[in-house]
Formats: structure tokens, C-alpha cells, sequence
């Protein structure tokens, strides 16, 4: 080190350390005053595993299993760990894993063996999950560093095709940059979408549960130091293996399958075919509903960007085509006039809440609606914060339906005076068919931010920083009132498109990189910026007029 020594800001107090310290040992100092464990920094605002080091003046922040990036990091190296020992029990028998999906706080993942060119699952037993969160245990207990190393794109396709790491060989065919940073431990290489943590040491909280064919790979969540609880969710489970299975069918299941359809020109055959496999799901949709008989409501909820709007109506003009009435509105009509809607802890209008809306009004109308009266429904005046009556007259005959799409749309305590039986539930989401490889999903919760800054900007003329600034609190929201009620529903539908984030990449990427460096936002929009890199661009011009696509493109003949 030469006695060279760097200044660095750290917790708004100046401090010196020898030049060439690692951020590791740095961290060491600042331990104890946080409640979780470091795991990452900003250093000039730059992120940076522990393991690098300070090699000039500069601020330091520290960043936890509690902040977003830090948690990422953490799941990321016990996915790593788990894959490592895996491949320490069963490597020599040809068995791998396959990280599948994620549900809840956790990944769903199964053991697979080739035969035969096929792919096979291998079904895990109990004595082989103890197996496993033993082997994952000791390495844990023995603190094993987990190495970075940057090689050469060319030779990192290489490797991947030696190691059978198919997915990853034909993902980085199409990468622009021409290094690639490859992790490992004791031996064992692998891609990952992000930073790691120094070490196994680190990796103290984690389970392994028996679900399906395959174990769940359960994390913390905002208690950071102890697992959260796994709550099987068999209506999304069902509705991802679905989604996979078909997607597995069409031969596009990863992102490196979905860039070769799009370099061999096969876009438009992508397109008629997702299309009109959504169609027929709608209308497998609307026959049930018709054959359930005296269902009055449908009532459809489900998180932000799932597309709620251009599916209602899809699901109407089905639901006409099978001889009914359908009348598609929002429960936003229902909102409490602004000056009596509740707040929430900031002193801010809290209109996610479910007392944000006048659910007495609205079951009265409902039961009146439902008595065969007519009623003179609400119209909510966003700009004056009131609601309005303006002659919306309402009257249910025997083959009328309200098609009701809103937040609280599953909460039976929305609907609480309503027969169960006149209720028809949807949850609606965008959960993509795709991974990026073997080892790392493609999180739902992405493509559906990409789908808000595309739609936003264009409908709101809301920067990509202000709706990024926004999503944890979107978040938050669905986790407290739509995602504990989607297994309540009575149909589980998923509104993602094979190929969508491939045209969405060109509406995204110029609002990404407008947000400047020195904001806040700027982290996650470089996140989302590699992402997208991944994904060779696809022209928007043959979608369909009334795809769920062109809600957030433009375009759609909804109006949307």
C-alpha cells in the first residue's frame, strides 16, 4: 500500500484508511451500528461487492439485506450455494437444477437429469432435502469465498456449452459486451444476474421445503435474520408451470430462445400465436363464467400493470359474443370524496386502502342493482376529487353482468353483503413465460415496472424516475391488498406476452437513461437498462389494435 492513505466519508464523518482497503474490512467498523448485515456499498455512488477495495478518496454508504439491492444480493448467493450443492451430491449422476419460478419469498426449483435428449424431472424426496440443507449448512459453517472473475464473452459461451449450461451458452450469443463476470465457488462456475456477497458466511438464513416435484428455496423477508414462513399458493403455482409448460412447447421459454425466434424473422408467427392462444383462453373464460350461471358481478383485481383495463374489455366482447350484457366500470367511481378519504401515517391521502372507497354505497347498489331496480351509479371527478351523478342508469336484466375491475376487487369485504354465488372473482397478472437461464427467473415484478415507465410517460407524462421513485409504495400496496387474496379467486388469469419486453425495450430504454447519475433512481435504472440488454429489440408495427400490449405501447382500440 505504500502508506498511501484515502479519506473516505462514511455516515457524514470523514475517516482515513490505507489505500487499498478492502471494503470488507471497512465494513467491520460500521457493523454493529446497523440492525442487518452489510452486504454491499456505494462507493462515489457506485456499487460494489465487499471483497473490492477503496483505492481513492470518496463517500462510503453501506448497504444491508434490508435495502432492496442487498436482498437481491443475498437471494442471489444462496441460490448459488444451493446450486453448488447440488451439484456436490448428484453433479457425478448428471442431476442438475433448474430454478424455476418465484412465488412468495422464496424460488421454486427442481432437480433435472437428461435421457434420451429429454429433459426429466427428478422427484425429491425428504431424506434428499436433508441431504441438501445439510451439504448447504457446512459450507455455510466453513466460510468459502465466492470469487469473481471477468472473462471474454466468446469464452464464456464456450464454457457454458463445456458445462451444459445450455440457456446461458445462447444468451451470451447475443451479449454486446464483450466481458462477462463469472462467479465461483470451490470450483463451481456460474453466471448471475448481479453482485454477490464475499462469502458462505454470509448465508445464514435460508430453508429447503418439499413442494411439488421439486423444493422451495425460501428466503427472509423483512425480518432479514429469520426465513419467511412458505404459504403453498396452488392457484399461481399452477398458473406459472402452465404459462412455462406452453411457452416450453413454442421452444421460447428463455431469453436467449426468445432472441433466436426474433433473429430467424419468426416475430410475426410469435405474435398470431400468442394472440390467438390468448383469445381462446378468454373465451374458455367467458364459457365458464356463462355456464356458472346468475353470476352478476365479475369482479377482476389484480397488481399494477397486469393490463386490468384491455382485459375487461376483452373479456366483455366474449362474454357479449356468448349472449350476455356485459357493462364493464371501475370501483374507482366508489372513492370516498378526497376531503373525507382516509390518510395514512405520512398525513398523505392513502387511496389503497379499502376505506378509501364507500363500500356501504357500493353493496347497496349492488343488492338494489340486484333486486332488479334501477340505480343511478357514481362518477368520480378526479379533478375536483368528487364524485358526480350524471344520469349513469343502471338496470340488470336476466342476461346483463357488471364487469368490475378495481383493487379490492377479491376482498369479500368489499362485496360483504353480496350473495358468494352471484360473484365471479378473476386475479389478473403478468407473469412472464420466461427465465433468463437455468439458475435465474425473470422477475414478474420487472416486467411490470418496464410496463408503467412505457405507459406513464405516454399517458401521464410521468418521468421513468418519478414512476421508479413511486414502486416501492406501489409495491407495498399490492402486498397488503391484492396479492393475500389472489388464491381466492376463482380463476387465476396471466395477461404476459412471450415477447413483450423485447418491444418494450424500445419505448424503455430512452426513459431509463434520462435519469441522471446523481439521483436516486439511478441504481435501479441501470439495473433495468442491463436487463433489458439481454433482449435483441422487436418492432412493435404487427401487434394487434386490441392487445393487452398496446395499453401500455399505444395504439389500442380501447382508448386505453
Amino acid at each position: 500500500m505504500n502508506g498511501k492513505k484515502v479519506m473516505l466519508t462514511i455516515q457524514g464523518e470523514k475517516k482515513e484508511y490505507p489505500a487499498g482497503t478492502s471494503f470488507l474490512r471497512i465494513a467491520q467498523d460500521y457493523s454493529d451500528a446497523y440492525q442487518d448485515d452489510i452486504v454491499l456499498v456505494l462507493y462515489n455512488r457506485r456499487l460494489r461487492e465487499l471483497n473490492k477495495c477503496a483505492d481513492g478518496d470518496g463517500t462510503v454508504e453501506f448497504l444491508t439485506t434490508a435495502d432492496k439491492t442487498g436482498k437481491k444480493a443475498y437471494r442471489r448467493s444462496v441460490t448459488l450455494l444451493m446450486q453448488k450443492a447440488v451439484y456436490n451430491l448428484w453433479g457425478k449422476g448428471n442431476i442438475s437444477v433448474r430454478v424455476k419460478y418465484s412465488i412468495g419469498q422464496g424460488n421454486y426449483c427442481e432437480l433435472v437429469k437428461w435421457e434420451n435428449d429429454t429433459e426429466e424431472v427428478v422427484k425429491v424426496s425428504g431424506t434428499e432435502i436433508n441431504k441438501l440443507k445439510n451439504e448447504m449448512y457446512q459450507m455455510v459453517v466453513s466460510d468459502i469465498e465466492i470469487h469473481k472473475e471477468s472473462i471474454n464473452t466468446d469464452d464464456a459461451v464456450t464454457l457454458f456449452h463445456d458445462l451444459g449450461m445450455t440457456d446461458k451458452e445462447k444468451l451470451f450469443r447475443y451479449r454486446r459486451s464483450s466481458r462477462v463476470n463469472i462467479y465461483e465457488l470451490d470450483h463451481y462456475m456460474d453466471y448471475f444476474y448481479g453482485f454477490m456477497v464475499p462469502s458462505t458466511g454470509y448465508l445464514r438464513y435460508y430453508d429447503v421445503i418439499p413442494y411439488a416435484d421439486g423444493f422451495m428455496l425460501q428466503f427472509p423477508d423483512k425480518n432479514t435474520r429469520e426465513v419467511a414462513p412458505f404459504a403453498p399458493a396452488e392457484k399461481l403455482f399452477h398458473t406459472l408451470k402452465t404459462s412455462r409448460d406452453w411457452g416450453k412447447m413454442l421452444e421460447i421459454d428463455t431469453i436467449g430462445a426468445l432472441n433466436d425466434a426474433i433473429a430467424a424473422g419468426k416475430t410475426q408467427q410469435m405474435i398470431l400465436t400468442q394472440e390467438a392462444l390468448f383469445e381462446e383462453r378468454i373465451g374458455r373464460l367467458a364459457e365458464e363464467i356463462v355456464s356458472a350461471k346468475d353470476r352478476k358481478f365479475i369482479m377482476i383485481a389484480g397488481p399494477s400493470s397486469s393490463g386490468k383495463t384491455t382485459f375487461s374489455h376483452r373479456l366483455s366482447i366474449q362474454l357479449a359474443a356468448k349472449g350476455l350484457n356485459p357493462h364493464p366500470f371501475p370501483l374507482d367511481d366508489y372513492y370516498r370524496n378526497r376531503d373525507t378519504c382516509p390518510r395514512d401515517e405520512n398525513g398523505e391521502l392513502d387511496l389503497e386502502c379499502l376505506d378509501a372507497l364507500d363500500v356501504e354505497l357500493f353493496n347497496h347498489d349492488m343488492n338494489e342493482l340486484l333486486a332488479g331496480k334501477t340505480v343511478n351509479l357514481p362518477i368520480f371527478n378526479f379533478k375536483t376529487g368528487k364524485r358526480e351523478y350524471k344520469d349513469k342508469l343502471m338496470t340488470l336484466g336476466k342476461d346483463d353482468v357488471l364487469v368490475i375491475e378495481g383493487i379490492h376487487g377479491l376482498n369479500d369485504k368489499l362485496s360483504y353483503s353480496l350473495p358468494i354465488e352471484s360473484k365471479f372473482k378473476i386475479y389478473i397478472s403478468a407473469l412472464t413465460q420466461l427465465n433468463i437461464d437455468e439458475h435465474n427467473c425473470l422477475p414478474t415484478t420487472d416486467g411490470r415496472l418496464i410496463r408503467r415507465i412505457v405507459r406513464d410517460a405516454r399517458t401521464r407524462g410521468t418521468s421513468a424516475k418519478e414512476t421508479i421513485a413511486m414502486w416501492d409504495s406501489v409495491r407495498r400496496g399490492e402486498e397488503k391488498y391484492i396479492f393475500p387474496f389472489q388464491e381466492g379467486a376463482d380463476v387465476m388469469f396471466n395477461s404476459a406476452l412471450i415477447y413483450e419486453l423485447a418491444v418494450l425495450k424500445m419505448y424503455a430504454e430512452p426513459l431509463l437513461f434520462a435519469i441522471d447519475k446523481d439521483c436516486q433512481e439511478y441504481l435501479e435504472a441501470k439495473r433495468l437498462l442491463k436487463f433489458l440488454d439481454y433482449f435483441l429489440p422487436m418492432p412493435s408495427d404487427g401487434i394487434n389494435q386490441n392487445s393487452i400490449l398496446r395499453e401500455f405501447i399505444g395504439g389500442s382500440c380501447f382508448n386505453v
